[in-house]
């Protein structure tokens, strides 16, 4: 278990629901990504929509890596976090105008591209502010991510990214566009993908795409292989740290790179995933026919991915730490949140100590899309964060 005795006995004094973060745990990371990434020289860009809580954000800037935005405004608080403006790429397939607007006037590194009509609708805005756009092509591979479909963005059927088949489309567009420069090619087949072979098929796919380009005469300054690495959910402790070694291995060993060619990633789960848990604390416990069920006070408010992605998150019941089997009598319960949906539920058949009212509950890896996809539904109060070294 990642917690100790002492920090139950604080988290006992606190208003529960709330979200935890080890900041060691954080700052290891980094070391160990930054350690790894620069064997390479590969460029790291954090992923906001992971996790844009303030001081998480400061802390991952302070590390000195980039940012990869999906909006305007994680733009803006990239800025502000501390994020270099000439290290922020802006990817999304619905960017707005004013999104657009607020990119170039940031002087961002560089807009991934996802469709032709963008194309033109970039080099207008560019044009009215008289500037030239840095740009990469988002091409959707047709790779299979083999993870949740709804999190599976590269192949054809996926609104994502510009299909091979529109490449010589986008290459006569580009002779007319003046305000936009093309500067590298951009990927992202999914998250959460756990199986390293699949980024060793990402990279045979890129390698096909870009001899294509270069046979037209196009050669780029980077290459962004998008993100995508998982963690490892069902036993957290056994894998505090994602084995970046490994993941960046894969891409030098069947990545073909040109010379002086950039390679981009942009990493977030992998990153702030195993950091965070949101703690809970159980309200009622309800015997059913088939089941019973642990009633916490934290929701699909808080944590939605179980509700929405049908995601296992490891359970742990804290007021029993320590205990053996042998020690406590364990029961299985569905643990569930208070909200008014039948989809408010965190987990089946959870082996637990015997769990009662009062005891604290820790739902462990939320510190990717836990906070971040938090809801005021049923007008509930947003959950406090709190940190290991403030705690």
């Amino acid at each position: 278990m990642q917690f100790d005795k002492e920090q139950i006995k604080k988290f006992n004094s606190l208003e529960t629901p709330f979200y935890y973060y080890n900041l060691d745990l954080l700052n290891k990371t980094l070391e160990e990504l930054n350690k790894e990434s620069s064997k390479r020289n590969y460029k790291i860009h954090y992923a906001l929509k992971a996790n844009s809580n303030d001081r998480i954000l400061k802390i991952i800037s302070g590390a000195g890596l980039g940012a990869d935005c999906v909006s305007g405004n994680e733009i803006t608080k990239a800025v502000s976090a501390g994020f270099k403006n000439g290290e922020i790429v802006f990817a999304g397939v619905g960017k707005s105008d004013k999104e657009i607007r607020t990119a170039l006037v940031n002087n961002i590194a560089c807009f991934n591209v996802e469709s032709v009509q963008e194309l033109e609708v970039i080099n207008s805005i560019a044009s009215a502010q008289n500037k030239i756009a840095p740009l990469a092509i988002r091409i959707n591979p047709n790779v299979d991510a083999n993870t949740h479909h709804y999190i599976t963005t590269g192949l054809e059927e996926n609104k994502f990214g510009i299909n091979t088949w529109e490449l010589p489309a986008i290459i006569e567009k580009l002779s007319s566009l003046k305000n936009i420069n093309l500067i590298g090619i951009h990927f992202h087949i999914g998250s959460q993908i756990t199986d390293l072979n699949i980024f060793k098929g990402l990279c045979l796919r890129v390698n096909e795409i870009q001899k294509w380009f270069d046979e037209r005469n196009f050669q780029f300054k980077s290459i962004n292989a998008g993100g995508g690495l998982g963690i490892n959910y069902e036993d957290p402790d056994a894998e505090l740290i994602p084995d970046f070694r490994s993941y960046f291995d894969v891409f030098h060993k069947f990545l073909e790179v040109r010379p002086d060619q950039e390679i981009h990633f942009e990493i977030g789960r992998a990153i702030i995933g195993q950091c965070g848990s949101l703690i809970s604390r159980v309200l009622y416990i309800k015997e059913g026919m088939s089941t019973n069920f642990a009633i916490l006070d934290a929701g699909m408010t808080e944590l939605i991915r179980p509700a929405l992605y049908q995601s296992y998150h490891k359970i742990e019941n804290l007021s029993n730490f320590g205990f053996q089997i042998s020690d406590f009598g364990f029961r299985k319960y569905d643990v569930v949140g208070p909200i008014c949906e039948s989809s408010d539920t965190f987990g089946k058949s959870i082996l637990l100590p015997e769990t009662i009212r009062g005891n604290l509950i820790a739902i462990r890896s939320t510190g990717a899309y836990g906070e971040e996809m938090a809801s005021g539904y049923n007008l509930r109060e947003k959950a406090k964060s709190h940190f290991s070294d403030k705690i």
